[in-house]
């Protein structure tokens, strides 16, 4: 894990609770501009969620930034935090970390597992951009 996730981590957990984290992590997402509808396509959907989610993937001066959309808040700020906090990192470095932010948040235990399973898909697909961004 970097610096910079180490502290996104810690600043978060400064909440003591998980269900006030979870509001301020929604609250934050609620101030992120929607993707353009030119990226609200299926070319951009993750599949296995339930929701709509949209995650834009790019690679720039030898680090990955992701941006997401989705089409309810609460999911939208859960997509939001993963994004920022595989942003910013080197692809080689989001595959040698299998951190899940929300586990070390503990925002999944009040989720629903068709919640989770699509977090988890938000994830893989992160991962497997990274996978084909290093040559693998």
């Amino acid at each position: 894990m970097t610096d910079r996730q180490q502290q996104l981590l810690d600043d978060l957990n400064l909440i003591e609770d998980a269900q006030e984290r979870l509001t301020i992590v929604v609250d934050r997402a609620r101030k992120l501009a929607p993707l353009p509808e030119t990226q609200r396509t299926d070319e951009y959907r993750v599949p296995g969620c339930v929701s709509q989610v949209w995650l834009v993937s790019e690679l720039s001066d030898g680090r990955c930034h992701f941006h997401c959309d989705a089409d309810g808040p609460l999911v939208k700020g859960l997509v939001a935090l993963v994004c920022e906090f595989y942003s910013e990192t080197a692809p080689a470095d989001i595959i040698a970390d299998d951190t899940d932010p929300l586990a070390e948040l503990h925002l999944l235990a009040n989720l629903s597992p068709t919640r989770r399973n699509g977090l988890a898909a938000v994830r893989a697909t992160i991962k497997q951009f990274a996978t084909r961004q290093s040559g693998g």
